[in-house]
């Protein structure tokens, strides 16, 4: 059985950390696709087993990659080590949060914390007036975004907005479905630069809204991603709609042109090239399937070499998936790996968005007893990285459970006290705290309608 263990007096009361160790596969290249308890684990183990504790608590696996030559040089550091400017290499996933988990540091779960204030920008910003000339895009322009949102001391400055649509029809909708806002490119100013020691270029994704991308999350047929054309990989399978909302066409937008992955790349790309002589890191953030767009970005810029400075050295790519699904096959998963993409997964483990596509074929059934690898193994969606795993559910709006404030707010509600032979008793408290938390309830339920609305009209009902 796997071990509690107190967090961290910088952690919240009433939240474990219970580590689970992600055993290599039985290939040479860098799999993760399964996790096992980290006390008596047999070796040849593959399925994740993510214990639910009482809520409110945290899970974490943990992913311990066999030895192999670090993908980017660590940098030299003397003196104290507890400022983030010091350690950001490990912060953004460097021996894959070894540490840092166990329990859970402070500076990354402010970290955590921040870049999903930056992703529920996404949401803020958004117009879901039927009436405005805006209507499923962003109500401000770039240089105010977020400051309109209440973010003005974010430190980042918007460079671009992204805009996509899967190549999907609707019912009763002639026509290819147009381009919406799905989020934005921004960039470190200096001064915040210079707190976190690098000049950080980040992507934020927001989640499924529109009918057309409801429809597109259903396309669960996995589909070869083939970024480089040069070396097209066969074997690296993406779900369908997601790749299609990645890479399909809209030559009509109303506010741009091109496919949300050419938007994507080319912005991150004229970024590099503008910063190449600093210290950079490329930091993808999303929900729901703004996480699926994010990883599936980190994929693609590591696998075209895109993410190189002046000097030649990789730059760090570090995804932050908030409640977010499964996105490809054990070779997505070991392709990113072997690219050393980031992953930190922050899950609820009540939240079933989490737990699709793949709800029988996944990381689980890939072999029998640990040690024979199934016909269908290459055909099964894998979860990717290191997962952090919260626990909480409101009865009374079972609708948090996906929702990225109930995230938010979980991990940065609860104070700093004792965490020993009171777990129970704190656990206790820090549920009743959660229940009375309103989580933004009514922007959630007006989002939620019209989510329900155009899934009703998306599906011809």
């Amino acid at each position: 059985m796997a071990t509690r263990l107190p967090v961290s007096n910088a952690c919240p009361a009433g939240i474990y950390a219970n580590p689970q160790r992600q055993q290599r596969g039985h290939t040479s290249t860098t799999s993760t696709a399964g996790a096992v308890a980290a006390v008596a684990a047999p070796p040849s183990t593959f399925a994740p087993q993510t214990t639910r504790l009482s809520a409110p608590t945290i899970a974490v696996n943990t992913r311990h990659a066999a030895p192999v030559a670090p993908v980017f040089a660590p940098a030299r550091r003397n003196g104290d080590k507890t400022t983030l400017a010091s350690m950001w290499r490990e912060i953004q996933g460097e021996g894959d949060w070894a540490s840092l988990v166990e329990p859970l540091h402070p500076l990354l779960r402010a970290e955590i914390v921040r870049y999903g204030e930056l992703v529920a920008a996404t949401y803020k910003a958004f117009d879901l007036d039927a009436g405005s000339k805006r209507y499923l895009n962003c109500k401000y322009g770039k240089a105010r975004m977020l400051e309109e949102v209440g973010m003005a001391g974010a430190g980042y400055a918007v460079s671009r907005y992204i805009y996509a649509a899967p190549d999907v029809s609707l019912p009763g909708v002639a026509g290819a479905c147009p381009s919406r806002w799905v989020g934005y490119v921004a960039v470190a100013s200096d001064d915040t630069a210079r707190r976190l020691g690098r000049r950080d270029i980040v992507v934020s994704f927001r989640g499924t809204v529109t009918g057309s991308e409801w429809v597109a999350n259903m396309m669960s047929s996995l589909a070869p991603a083939r970024f480089d054309p040069a070396d097209p990989r066969s074997d690296v399978k993406v779900e369908s709609g997601f790749l299609s909302l990645y890479t399909s066409e809209d030559g009509a937008g109303r506010f741009t042109c091109g496919s949300c992955r050419n938007q994507l790349l080319s912005e991150v790309t004229r970024l590099i090239k503008q910063y190449q002589h600093e210290e950079l890191s490329i930091t993808l953030a999303g929900h729901s399937m703004g996480s699926s767009l994010a990883l599936l970005l980190g994929y693609d810029l590591a696998e075209l070499g895109l993410n190189r400075d002046g000097r030649g050295n990789h730059v760090p790519i570090t995804v932050y998936s908030f409640a977010g699904p499964r996105v490809g096959n054990t070779g997505f998963k070991n392709r990113c790996d072997e690219l050393g993409v980031k992953v930190l997964r922050v899950v609820n483990v009540n939240d079933p968005i989490t737990k699709l596509p793949g709800i029988f074929f996944n990381e689980k059934s890939r072999v029998l007893g640990g040690r024979l690898e199934l016909p269908w193994s290459c055909a099964c969606y894998t979860h990717i990285g290191v997962e952090l795993a919260l626990d909480f559910f409101k009865a009374r709006d079972p609708a948090c459970v996906h929702d990225l404030e109930a995230y938010l707010g979980f991990l940065k509600c609860l104070k700093v006290t004792k965490v020993k032979k009171h777990g129970a008793e704190l656990a206790g408290k820090a549920r009743k705290f959660d229940l009375r938390q309103s989580f933004d309830a009514a922007w959630r339920w007006q989002m939620t309608a019209i989510q329900v609305s155009d899934l009703v009209q998306s599906l011809g009902i």
